[in-house]
């Protein structure tokens, strides 16, 4: 009887331990911290995000102001054959 006692008690520790998440064993001070600091983090992501989409759009404008007539030319759709008649 001892021995049952003993694996039910071994089986709900295991379950309590199982339970638990790391946000409940850290402290709540540590736990801020650790927030804090991603969300810093993310900030920082999209502050990087936003500074190379930027640098990407002004690259695309310095490609296209610094074209020559003749790129401008054979890239237009229009069908210049249609202009000769």
């Amino acid at each position: 009887m001892a021995k049952k006692k003993q694996k039910q008690s071994a089986q709900t520790v295991q379950k309590q331990n199982d339970q638990l998440s790391i946000k409940d064993q850290l402290n709540d001070s540590l736990l801020k911290q650790l927030q804090a600091k991603k969300q810093a983090l993310s900030l920082k992501e999209e502050e990087q995000k936003e500074t190379e989409r930027k640098e990407a759009a002004r690259i695309r404008k310095e490609k296209e102001k610094n074209k020559s007539f003749e790129e401008l030319l054979n890239e237009s759709d229009l069908n210049w054959s249609e202009f000769k008649k």
